[in-house]
């Protein structure tokens, strides 16, 4: 599962975005992907050391 380029212009529109480029819509879905990759690496992380299978909320408040 993943951020799409569609969303990523919903985005940019709700904040003000007039008009988007498709790669200004691009760019801000990678980024916001591999963002969002690397809080839920952390997270799982976390909540294995705590010996859990479960990723909880605070596992991924720790991640940010």
């Amino acid at each position: 599962m993943s951020i799409s380029k569609m969303t990523a212009k919903k985005i940019l529109k709700s904040v003000g975005g007039d008009r988007i480029s498709d790669s200004a819509a691009t760019e801000l879905a990678e980024t916001l992907n591999a963002y969002a990759y690397s809080i839920a690496k952390k997270a799982v992380k976390l909540a294995k050391h705590a010996r859990r299978k479960t990723v909880k909320k605070a596992d991924v408040e720790l991640a940010r």
